[in-house]
């Protein structure tokens, strides 16, 4: 069983940063109420979000956090399931998920969508989906059991009755039934390549027979022309090896020089260049000014016309080295080209030497090879004791692999038994079908506590009929939505029943989210109320509503949310009981 204990948010939602606290286990029937915006519904996707990492509402992630302080968005959960102490804090801005066991956080080195498995199916044992169909009914922030089509029924039926094991079997069988196919068609791939094998022998032993002179001379034969070959690869690489290994370091070494020649020769390019604008800069200053910036004294014209004339004088000899330093440098520039092309025809060279030298080593591995199959020509022509004995070894191994696929087959089949039984018309559909009568006597009773007097039943295949006492039948989207109601509270409360006898997803919590305000009549409200007060010794049930007049006469505990200075807070009080509330 899974026991909530505490629920803390900040910055969620319409709630600033600071934490609005709850203690599930204070009370064991809880009002919420608060006007339209205060943020009543916000504990509840509050919840959901620590869980689940999604809103309960229809919210995106980005739009959680608190658009004031658009940051440190964090709900925190605690809650014990048998003796273990769980809590589950997730965060945005920054992202923050966290799994604590008995005050040690669980490992993250898993992938987000993995770690949040973990607390789905390992420690919740309870999907976002059936969280909606256990612990919540809302009238309009959820899908209720009779909305749902037919695979997410199930999908909540087989959460309840803890019979998922099953799919996660059939999942795992579906693997090994591909690994066993995969070793069925290596076994068969094997047994026609021994079939293979053996007609090879006998064709081998039938050579040994007819060997001849000229089967020898074309092995002969080839050889000579590989050695032919290989004579000819070695005379050209006699020519170009001697090119490469002389010209090769003059190149390089001619190259390094120019390279080192040009980059002194753009430092000095450099250099002059920064002296011509300085001179430039000297020559605009006194053509520009006749009295100093500094001082504010007058400039003698005759220091300003030498002044200019000699800026102008050093530029021309600056310019006019550079324009030598540029021819230089690009003597420089078509010299290294020169010898890069130079370069790229003995790198060339190089690599036909390589290439040459290895079609050399295989040719050479050629002529061994040859040479071996006449060795064994030689040494094998006219053994047929031997061979005939290598083709009793294969005659052997074709029959182990034989004895093998046999076997193979028959796990092969025994599997595909398995798959059908863990299909979902096997098994769990037996399983399914034991729990459906007393899904539908739970419902029923139920459906006559809260003075609805039909007959509710679900088939197999989660189809539902209901019949009036006149025998009438009605479809579900036919009832008005106070009946609707009283049908989606019925099998709310049976879910929980059905969780609890399989001990899969049961909880402790129970929030009703705005039940009483929408189509529920006094009666009904009343109806419910007993309901509810048959659940108080080991529920916490919270209830979500407008109806503050519900508040004395049939809960333990108040919590109001206001809005204070555009922020949610929630405010608590508590009250005796009455003696009879209904």
């Amino acid at each position: 069983m899974i026991k909530f204990e505490t629920l803390k948010w900040r910055n969620f939602l319409s709630t600033g940063d600071y934490y609005n606290n709850i203690n599930f286990l204070d009370s064991s029937t809880n009002l919420i109420v608060g006007e339209n915006g205060a943020g009543k519904s916000t504990m509840l996707d509050a919840l959901s979000f620590a869980l689940f990492g999604k809103a309960h509402r229809k919210i995106t992630k980005k739009q959680l956090v608190n658009t004031i302080n658009n940051k440190d968005c964090v709900a925190e959960v605690t809650f014990k399931v048998n003796s273990v102490d769980y809590r589950v804090v997730r965060g945005i801005k920054p992202a923050i998920f966290e799994i604590w066991k008995n005050g040690l956080m669980i490992d993250q080195s898993s992938h987000a969508k993995e770690y949040q498995d973990i607390l789905e199916k390992n420690v919740l044992q309870m999907s976002h989906k059936s969280f909606h169909q256990i612990v919540v009914l809302g009238s309009s922030s959820f899908i209720p059991f009779m909305q749902l089509n037919s695979t997410s029924r199930r999908d909540v039926i087989e959460d309840l009755l803890d019979i998922n094991i099953f799919s996660k079997m059939n999942v795992i069988l579906k693997e090994k039934t591909s690994l066993l196919k995969g070793e069925l068609e290596g076994n068969t791939h094997s047994l026609e390549v021994v079939k293979t094998k053996i007609n090879a022998q006998k064709k081998y032993i039938r050579d040994l027979t007819a060997i001849n002179t000229q089967h020898r001379k074309d092995k002969e034969s080839d050889i000579s022309e590989l050695h032919a070959e290989i004579e000819e690869l070695n005379a050209a690489n006699s020519t170009m090896s001697a090119t490469v290994n002389e010209l090769l370091p003059i190149v390089t070494d001619s190259l390094s020089t120019l390279r080192a020649k040009k980059q002194i020769l753009d430092q000095y390019y450099a250099q002059f260049k920064n002296q011509v604008k300085t001179v430039v800069k000297e020559a605009k200053f006194f053509d520009e000014n006749e009295v100093c910036p500094t001082c504010d004294q007058d400039i003698a014209e005759e220091l300003r016309q030498e002044k200019k004339n000699s800026a102008t004088s050093k530029a021309k000899e600056l310019k006019s080295t550079m324009d030598m330093a540029e021819v230089q440098r690009q003597e420089y520039e078509d010299e290294i080209v020169l010898l890069e092309s130079r370069m790229k025809e003995c790198l060339a060279d190089q690599n036909t030497l390589n290439n040459n030298n290895q079609t050399i080593s295989r040719l050479q591995r050629s002529i061994s090879k040859i040479k071996c199959e006449l060795d064994d020509m030689t040494t094998n022509s006219g053994d047929m004791g031997e061979a005939n004995t290598d083709l009793r070894e294969l005659d052997t191994a074709m029959h182990d692999l034989t004895d093998s696929k046999f076997v193979l087959n028959e796990r092969f089949a025994y599997n595909r038994i398995a798959g059908e039984l863990l299909r979902d018309t096997g098994i769990k559909t037996k399983i399914i079908r034991q729990y459906i009568p007393v899904i539908n006597e739970l419902t029923n009773q139920y459906l006559q506590i809260l003075d609805f007097f039909v007959h509710f039943e679900l088939d197999e295949s989660f189809n539902e009929t209901i019949r009036s006492r006149y025998r009438d039948t009605f479809s579900y989207d036919s009832f008005s939505e106070g009946e609707k109601q009283r049908i989606d509270l019925s099998l709310l409360f049976t879910w929980r029943n059905i969780a609890k006898m399989k001990n899969s997803v049961s909880t402790n919590l129970l929030i009703l989210d705005e039940t009483f305000d929408s189509s529920l009549d006094g009666e009904g409200v009343d109806n419910l109320m007993k309901i509810i007060d048959t659940l108080k010794e080991d529920t916490n049930v919270f209830v979500i509503s407008h109806k503050t007049e519900l508040e004395d006469a049939h809960f333990e505990r108040k919590i109001t949310f206001v809005k204070e200075k555009n922020f949610s807070r929630m405010r608590e009080s508590t009250w005796q009981k009455a003696t009879n509330p209904i």
